[in-house]
């Protein structure tokens, strides 16, 4: 079944076995490229890039957000679609290719889009996500602003405090207090 190779993929990659796990992924795509299945391939191209980004591979991950995002517009499927612009800011922020200086602002503008992205679709998780990527960008020169828009999307929630997003919010929170 390609969608548990997929997904067992992204942990082989989590727990440091990345040129495994990117392999299996890779495989499950092609079997559902080759059985023309959609559906959640944009959040199977999403822990694809998240594992090339731990293994500092960003262009391959950034080509496999671009894949991702242009099915986005092709296909009109934007349930992941704020996910996929906070990877996109991530894996630029890590990329060589740019300066440094057109990295962050190109990281900050994904970020943002994220951001809107996720306040329309009311996607707080996802929010909270690209939220927590921008705020570590300010941390350095904007350290007000993202403690201020982190607390307030952090203050919206009511449960799930043990979840890994929401432990590592209370930390950023910390660090920028």
């Amino acid at each position: 079944m390609p969608a548990g190779t997929i997904q067992r993929g992204w942990a082989l990659a989590e727990q440091g076995q990345a040129e495994a796990g990117i392999n299996q992924m890779h495989q499950s795509l092609a079997t559902l490229r080759a059985t023309g299945t959609e559906l959640f391939r944009l959040y199977y191209l999403a822990l694809l890039a998240e594992a090339y980004g731990k293994t500092e591979q960003e262009e391959e991950g950034l080509t496999a957000l671009a894949e991702a995002l242009a099915a986005v517009d092709r296909t009109g499927e934007r349930r992941y679609e704020a996910e996929l612009y906070r990877l996109k800011g991530e894996l630029t922020l890590q990329s060589s290719i740019q300066s440094l200086e057109s990295r962050v602002k190109e990281a900050e503008v994904c970020f943002h889009k994220a951001i809107d992205i996720a306040r329309r679709q009311q996607a707080k998780s996802l929010e909270l996500r690209a939220v927590m990527s921008l705020s570590r960008l300010w941390q350095q020169g904007k350290k007000a602003e993202a403690q201020q828009m982190l607390a307030e999307t952090y203050d919206w929630f009511t449960e799930g405090f043990d979840t890994k997003d929401l432990r590592e919010a209370k930390t950023l929170l910390e660090e920028l207090t």
